[in-house]
This record gives structure tokens, C-alpha cells and sequence, in this order.
């Protein structure tokens, strides 16, 4: 994780420079500070302290991985992933429903209406898949 760490721990100053800059650029414009955009940018960077601080918080209690070490090997890293479903249709059910969900803010609210109880059923439908039926474990 020390990859991660360093990234967002970079981020940090980098924000906050960025944040002192917007604001001093809003400044000496005819309307006044943008609070918007400087607020924005701050709460950006303090985001990626804590991001920073939990990978950092995580990384002490668990052992270092093999892409952290300089003698890391490939092999290191091999092994189960988890269990990726291969012949589900449920996701594509889901990915249809959230798609008109998604359209349903811009076209309107008697979409999402219709969309949203499709999208409960394709998360239920996923989740229970091999709970029941032929495929139940």
C-alpha cells in the first residue's frame, strides 16, 4: 500500500497550493472570492489526507505485500481472487434498470418510478442467485 499512501498524501499539498492560488485568483476579480470553488478544493484536499491516513492505518495491521517489496516477486501474488458467477444474466438486468434510472433524472420522475422497482429486483435477483433454484449451494 505504500503506492497508494504516497499518492494521496502527495495530493494533499498539492490541493492546498491549488486552494490558496483559486482563492487569490477569485480574489482580484470584480465580483468578490468564488467560495465555491475554494471550498470545494479544500474539502478535496483534506479527502485525500483521509484517504491517506486510512490506507496508512490499514497498511500497519496487515503484512506488506509482495508489489511494496523491492524483491517482490510475480509469483507472490498468485492465488484465488473469489467467485466471479459465469453464467449469470442478472448484472445485465441491473445494468439495464440503473441505465433508465439514471435517464429517469433527466427525462423525468414517472421513469424512475417505473425503472426503480426492476433495479430492486435485478440487486435481489443477483444477491439470492445461488440461494435458490437449480444452482443453489
Amino acid at each position: 500500500m505504500k503506492a497508494e499512501i504516497k499518492l494521496f498524501a502527495y495530493l494533499v499539498p498539492f490541493f492546498v497550493l491549488l486552494t490558496g492560488i483559486y482563492y487569490w485568483a477569485t480574489l482580484t476579480a470584480e465580483h468578490g472570492v468564488e467560495w465555491v470553488g475554494v471550498v470545494g478544493l479544500a474539502l478535496t484536499g483534506a479527502l485525500c489526507m483521509f484517504i491517506a491516513g486510512y490506507l496508512k492505518l490499514t497498511a500497519s495491521k496487515l503484512d506488506e505485500r509482495p508489489e511494496d517489496k523491492l524483491e517482490g516477486e510475480i509469483a507472490e501474488q498468485a492465488g484465488g481472487y473469489g467467485f466471479f458467477s459465469p453464467h449469470s444474466w442478472w448484472p445485465l438486468w441491473l445494468a439495464l434498470s440503473a441505465a433508465i434510472l439514471f435517464m429517469a433524472v433527466a427525462v423525468g420522475w414517472w421513469l424512475f418510478a417505473i425503472a426503480a422497482p426492476f433495479a430492486a429486483l435485478a440487486v435481489v435477483g443477483w444477491t439470492f442467485e445461488y440461494f435458490v433454484g437449480e444452482k443453489a449451494v
